[in-house]
Formats: C-alpha cells, structure tokens, sequence
C-alpha cells in the first residue's frame, strides 16, 4: 500500500539552490525586479524603484499607499491605460495577475507573487491585465503603487469583476 493519500501532488520548485524566485512565464508586459536590503546601523534601506532598471517607458505620476486587514483581497480589476508599480511595504501579500487580452501571446496566463518587505520586489503591471491582491499575513500590510496616470476622480481607469469570475481560474 502507498503512503501518498489519495490526491497528492508534488510540488512544483519554487526557489533555486541560491534562493531565488522561480521563472514562471510572465504575462507579456509584466516585468519583476527584485530588491536587497541595506542592513544600517539604524535599519534596514530598500530602493523601491529607479528610472535606470528600466522596468518601462512611463513616468511616475502619483504615489499611494493601501493598507490591507489580515486576510483581505481587493479584487479583481484592471486599467485600460494606467501601469502600476506595486511595492509591499509592510508585511506579506500575494498579488495575482491575469491576462484578459485576447489578441496577446500570454492570453489566459496566471502569475502569482508573494512578497514583502523582508523579500523585496517591485511589480510591473501592464493596462489591461487583471490583477488582485491579498493579506497573506496575520498583520495589517500595506503596499505602495507607483502608476504612470494619476487617479482622475470624474471619470476612474477602474474595470472591476468579482473574485468568483467564471474567466478567470483561480480561486483564492
């Protein structure tokens, strides 16, 4: 008789000998950067984002904080026009990006990241890609976006979509 239960499945590698993130295929557009810290006298230094990376052509328009409960999701949503930088600042979250659009060559793709403040990265999401974010942490945590056009109030790039969408296969 096995010992596997009924079910089982391996895990797939997540983390190399010299523990970095695994490539998974990024949705066309999707760019990821990860970051070290500065250990200093007084704490610890992070870069949250440089022009010479060259994770895109765009500018930095505004800067906003969200602060997110244990648990929380902000769902699924995406932007016509506007890019987003999505920096943890404070705790863990898991940001989960799906590609909508039809005529790209990552048409259907799932990507998922997991990050924060002890395992920096600045995340690059294209317009048009649907993306959600969760409190993976038993804290609050908060992230930092960084997008290319401010908020416009009158008239928002939001497109949002519930969480159980029937299109998009994950669940969280």
């Amino acid at each position: 008789m096995s010992w596997k239960l009924s079910g089982s499945k391996k895990d797939k590698q997540g983390i190399t000998s010299a523990w970095e993130i695994t490539e998974q295929k990024l949705i066309d557009g999707v760019k990821i950067k990860q970051m070290k810290n500065v250990i200093k006298n007084e704490g610890l230094l992070t870069e949250i984002y440089r022009s010479d990376w060259e994770l895109d052509d765009t500018i930095v328009d505004q800067v906003f904080q969200i602060k997110m409960n244990p648990n929380s999701v902000s769902g699924w949503h995406a932007h016509e026009f506007t890019t987003d930088r999505i920096f943890i600042n404070k705790g863990f979250i898991k940001v989960v990006l799906f590609d909508s659009r039809q005529d790209s060559p990552t048409y259907k793709v799932i990507n998922e990241f997991k990050a924060g403040i002890e395992r920096p990265m600045i995340l690059t999401i294209p317009p048009k890609v649907f993306h959600a974010v969760q409190n993976i942490h038993f804290a609050e945590s908060s992230l930092l976006n960084l997008v290319d056009i401010a908020y416009q109030y009158e008239d928002p790039d939001h497109w949002r979509v519930p969480l159980d969408h029937p299109d998009i296969p994950y669940k969280f």
